[in-house]
């Protein structure tokens, strides 16, 4: 009985520590942060991929490209900072993200994607209330703004 207990309260903590994903399908940009100036957060200016997102947490991202490098540059690995940027029912949002991991999706070369998973390092105060907003109310705004909801559930 003790042993239960105790494995109740280790799973419920652990579930707390954890980000609830939310899985959202949204335009993403995604390119190399400026080394130059780590402070500032601009736009994607020249060389960018677009994708779409998999789900969304208060720390981190999961989304979608059609390559995983850029030129002779890899999105995961080496510390290296993305620039990511979303339309979050007609608001942009961006943010800094330090891709952690990778993986290929698709079943043939023609359509052959990479799933990235990304963890958040940095965002505006403005950004971040936009996005915390978005995953309360994301599939209620994208309902309401005249896109499909493809909210899925949440993933524990």
């Amino acid at each position: 009985m003790l042993r239960e207990l105790a494995s109740k309260f280790s799973v419920s903590w652990i579930e707390r520590r954890a980000s609830v994903r939310k899985k959202f399908q949204v335009p993403v940009k995604v390119c190399f942060a400026p080394e130059k100036n780590p402070h500032n957060i601009t736009p994607c200016e020249e060389l960018f991929l677009s994708g779409e997102t998999v789900d969304l947490s208060e720390t981190g991202i999961a989304f979608v490209v059609s390559t995983i490098r850029v030129k002779e540059k890899y999105l995961v690995g080496q510390e290296r900072v993305l620039h990511v940027e979303m339309d979050l029912a007609g608001k942009k949002v961006q943010m800094r993200v330090l891709g952690k991991r990778y993986e290929r999706v698709g079943i043939h070369a023609s359509t052959e994607r990479y799933l990235v998973g990304a963890a958040i390092t940095e965002m505006s105060s403005e950004d971040r209330t936009k996005y915390e907003y978005f995953l309360r109310n994301g599939k209620k705004l994208l309902k309401t703004a005249g896109v499909p909801a493809f909210e899925m559930g949440v993933i524990d």
